[in-house]
């Protein structure tokens, strides 16, 4: 099975959930309800005390008890219900309650649950379901400003916030943020408990660190593990960059705190990668900063607003980077500049390397999405551009919303036979085709083999330029082929993207 990117929130039933009530009062645990609000016979807890002292050590391994003590209490549970059309996601035929993790057990153990096939009352199925979800969520002040993650809450017609006293609170969303999973919840009341937040930044790998949540619903749950890495970027998210860890977490655990030993929050757990949908050693959560900026922007305005250059960039490698003549690969390479957006209008040009914005480097090119999302639209930044093996400055007054893409750094790389310098059969662009891509020129792929091949030269792509120098006509182009040597950089537009592919020519 093929592993995957699974969300750690925890759905099921609302018929379930109340049959797992009746179970559970038989045995040796009973959920909560509590009604809405704190009771007035129950006082508010105290605020959080001192950041406790650092784990003593028992028998060589950390003891996360006192922390525990400390921090436990602004940690909540969050449960969503949702309005479900028992329709969706089934064709003519299909069980609308296929996808329900409790529904074998019920029918396998012949219990009739009203509503579902077989258990009564099917025919007068009203044509909603309630679903409801589990999820984790924190404190962060003491008037009832809690954080969690996006998807946790997304779509819910109700969200209830029980605390570690057993008191419940009707939750209202202030706002979520899909792009960094991150949303805040308001609920009614004061003097509670409240995290204190640290710098992700300064965690180091290796460390040990906390997870506090909900895991399939079992609330107050800790677990603990060290940090296996920063700085992850994952598929089809590239502006988090994500602590990753070896901590337990399961589906529920999503939007509870990451603690360090100082018992600060340093992320909110997000997701974890999986064969089977559970833990596999391998979680990550979102750095507390990152989700911090985005509460305070969700608390102020009930929405985000990013910097937008208006450019797609890729990443560098080390053939890339000796073809522009730097020293290591580090920026975010300009493989196109959208028409009439701030980057144009800034002077932005497409083989520039972006090495640095307001004096913050740039080391990864996934770091200049977040880095210029992070500033407010109509905010002039200075870029620190890499162009034709000099350093230049250049400011930009950014748009509203982010619209950078990454690309892959390049395509996969294929074997062949070299029959000239660069293998290549093709054809000059025609006007008509030019004036349709807004390039003067440029040359169509019919065939690649050699040094083209190996670079994943494919059949389609059109050859823009060569390093920074646009190609007018083909005897330019052989000109400049003569001219760049054996190592150098094509611009290609493939599709509707524009990517710098490295040569090397043995």
């Amino acid at each position: 099975m093929k592993p995957v990117l699974v969300r750690s929130t925890f759905a099921f039933s609302a018929l379930v959930l109340a049959l797992a009530g009746c179970l559970q009062e038989g045995g040796a645990i009973s959920p909560s309800h509590a009604a809405n609000g704190a009771p007035a016979s129950v006082a508010p807890p105290p605020q959080t005390a001192p950041a406790p002292a650092a784990p003593a050590s028992r028998y060589g391994l950390p003891d996360f008890s006192a922390l525990v003590e400390q921090v436990g209490p602004a940690v909540v549970n969050i449960s969503v219900t949702q309005k479900v059309s028992r329709g969706s996601g089934a064709t003519s035929g299909e069980d609308p309650f296929a996808g329900d993790p409790f529904y074998d057990f019920l029918r396998r153990f012949g219990v009739p649950v009203p509503g579902m096939p077989g258990g009564g009352g099917g025919g007068n199925r009203s044509p909603e379901q309630l679903q409801q979800g589990v999820g984790s969520g924190f404190i962060v002040s003491a008037d009832g400003y809690v954080l969690t993650n996006a998807h946790v809450v997304d779509g819910a017609s109700e969200v209830t916030v029980r605390l570690t006293d057993k008191r419940e609170f009707k939750a209202k969303v202030v706002g979520a943020d899909k792009r960094t999973d991150v949303a805040l919840l308001k609920i009614d009341a004061n003097g509670l408990p409240f995290v204190r937040t640290g710098d992700a930044e300064r965690t180091k790998v290796g460390e040990w660190v906390v997870a506090m949540g909900s895991p399939f619903g079992f609330e107050n749950t800790v677990t603990a593990g060290i940090i296996s890495a920063k700085a992850r970027r994952l598929p089809d998210e590239n502006y988090v960059p994500f602590i990753q860890t070896d901590v337990a977490i399961n589906p529920g655990n999503s939007g509870g705190p990451l603690f360090n030993l100082a018992g600060e929050v340093v992320g909110i757990n997000s997701q974890i990668y999986s064969r089977s949908g559970g833990f596999m050693g391998i979680s990550f959560a979102i750095p507390i900063d990152v989700a911090m900026k985005v509460k305070d922007q969700l608390q102020k305005y009930g929405k985000v607003s990013r910097g937008r250059l208006g450019v797609t960039i890729q990443g560098l490698d080390a053939d890339l980077a000796q073809n522009f003549g730097l020293d290591k690969p580090a920026g975010a390479l300009v493989a196109n500049v959208e028409a009439g957006s701030p980057a144009e209008k800034g002077g932005l040009q497409a083989g520039d390397v972006v090495l640095g914005v307001n004096g913050q480097k740039v080391d990864n090119s996934a770091d200049l999405p977040r880095i210029i999302g992070e500033q407010k639209p109509g905010t002039s930044v200075r870029l620190s551009v890499w162009r034709n093996h000099k350093t230049r400055e250049i400011t930009v007054t950014l748009g509203e919303q982010a619209g950078e893409k990454v690309l892959a750094a390049s395509p996969e790389r294929k074997n062949d036979s070299a029959s000239n310098k660069l293998g290549l059969n093709g054809r000059a662009l025609t006007g008509q085709e030019a004036g349709r891509l807004g390039v003067p020129g440029g040359i169509v792929v019919e065939g690649s083999s050699g040094p083209a091949a190996k670079a994943g030269l494919q059949n389609g792509d059109v050859i823009l330029g060569i390093n920074n120098q646009a190609i007018t006509s083909v005897e330019q182009f052989r000109k400049l082929l003569d001219d760049a040597g054996s190592r150098f950089a094509l611009l290609i537009q493939r599709g509707s993207s524009r990517i710098f592919l490295p040569i090397r020519i043995n």
